[in-house]
């Protein structure tokens, strides 16, 4: 014969067992699956945004590089007198291709520079384009 439980005695449940709950309410049916895939697609779009800002940030320190190679001859040629701007290195045929850094602005020439024994200073404004920024690239 079968007895039956009175609902006085304790029972134990076991991990798979569950009574229910937010636990349950995720893993029910496709709102899981949905979770799961937002989730993914937000991290995918936050290494890509995080990777964009890392190549403009290579390729405007490649621009840096180039600009600053015709600079050091635009001074040898004209006794260490600096150019006015970075234009006046296209004017005079020193230098071809760009001279605005990834997010396309004009790169920033200070002339004499204000460290000790630099003769200019090249830079670029950075991602946010405020001058003197933390996020400068020099």
């Amino acid at each position: 014969m079968r007895t039956l439980r009175s609902s006085s005695e304790p029972r134990i449940f076991f991990p798979w067992e569950s009574r229910g709950g937010v636990l349950r309410w995720l893993a029910f049916g496709r709102l899981r699956k949905f979770l799961l895939v937002a989730a993914f697609l937000a991290f995918l779009v936050s290494v890509a945004k995080r990777e964009r800002e890392r190549a403009g940030i290579r390729r405007t320190q490649a621009t840096l590089l180039d600009v600053r190679r015709a600079l050091d001859a635009y001074l040898a040629d004209h006794d260490g007198s600096c150019p006015p701007s970075v234009a006046a290195l296209h004017e005079g045929g020193i230098m071809k291709g760009d001279s605005r850094d990834a997010w396309g602005r004009p790169l920033r020439l200070v002339c004499p520079g204000t460290r000790d024994g630099a003769s200019y200073e090249l830079m670029s404004d950075g991602p946010d384009g405020e001058p003197g920024g933390l996020d400068r690239i020099e």
